[in-house]
């Protein structure tokens, strides 16, 4: 009797279904394309199983036969996944991934022959997205991809908002960005007027201009914005931002009359 060789017994546990098979799998929509999915694993036959997975479901994979390889590539720009098997020769996947952990914007999937509940569990904890143990259905895989690249996105998105918080907050003059970390820490107009030795008024144009340039809609949300800045401490912020209450509606015609410059 015919025996399989390692290549067919390996491919078999990533095999790509049949053009009938495959409509089970959902084809991402096309913005999703470009999201790149990278694949470690010293095996080549589970890497090039894997690329053909990963192309007919649409997404551009791109494979390495070791975390040192990897890491020689650049970082990706957009959004991107890991799946990552954690025997490796050299650096292991969970070494790997304690030298990503500040990479939020690129989720690990791992994938292994050998996994015990200790090695999951550890896994886990540093925030892996998933931990699949060999042979898992190729539909296992594309959903774990599927949710991690959700999570890259919503990296992204969160990092793309922070530049644009640093960018408003930079464009404040000095004394600006004075009145905004003691307007934020709760103080009033009168207290401000008093720490920065100025007049009621000329704070009331202060908070004015505050306002524009950060694009906050209401006081409450410019509370938000500081505390994601780390401008006051958080302890005040907190109190201050739960006193307002949630961001409200902006209305046309709606202002807040101790923002008013006159």
């Amino acid at each position: 009797m015919a025996t399989k060789s390692t290549w067919d017994v390996t491919r078999a546990l990533y095999d790509v279904p049949s053009p009938t098979a495959s409509r089970s799998i959902q084809v991402l929509p096309m913005q999703d394309v470009t999201s790149i999915v990278f694949v470690v694993d010293d095996d080549v036959s589970v890497r090039e199983s894997l690329e053909l997975l990963l192309r007919t479901a649409g997404w551009q994979p791109e494979t390495f036969a070791s975390a040192q390889e990897f890491l020689c590539r650049p970082h990706p720009t957009g959004p991107c996944c890991l799946v990552l098997d954690v025997t490796l020769p050299g650096l292991s996947g969970l070494e790997l991934q304690r030298q990503l952990a500040e990479r939020t914007d690129m989720p690990i999937i791992f994938i292994t022959s050998y996994g015990d509940v200790p090695m999951t569990v550890q896994a886990m904890k540093a925030g892996a997205a998933e931990f699949l143990t060999k042979p898992f259905r190729d539909d296992a895989l594309v959903s774990a991809i599927r949710n991690a690249l959700k999570r890259s996105h919503a990296a992204l998105s969160r990092e793309a908002e922070m530049r644009v918080l640093r960018d408003c907050h930079a464009s404040l003059t000095s004394r600006e960005r004075e009145v905004m970390a003691l307007v934020v820490a709760g103080r009033l107009n009168k207290q401000v007027a008093g720490e920065l030795g100025i007049s009621e008024i000329t704070v009331k144009a202060h908070r004015g201009h505050v306002m524009r340039k950060m694009k906050a809609r209401s006081l409450a949300d410019l509370v938000r914005m500081a505390a994601r800045l780390r401008l006051a401490p958080r302890g005040r912020q907190h109190v201050a931002a739960k006193r307002l209450g949630p961001l409200p509606r902006q209305v046309p015609g709606d202002r807040l009359d101790d923002l008013d410059v006159r």
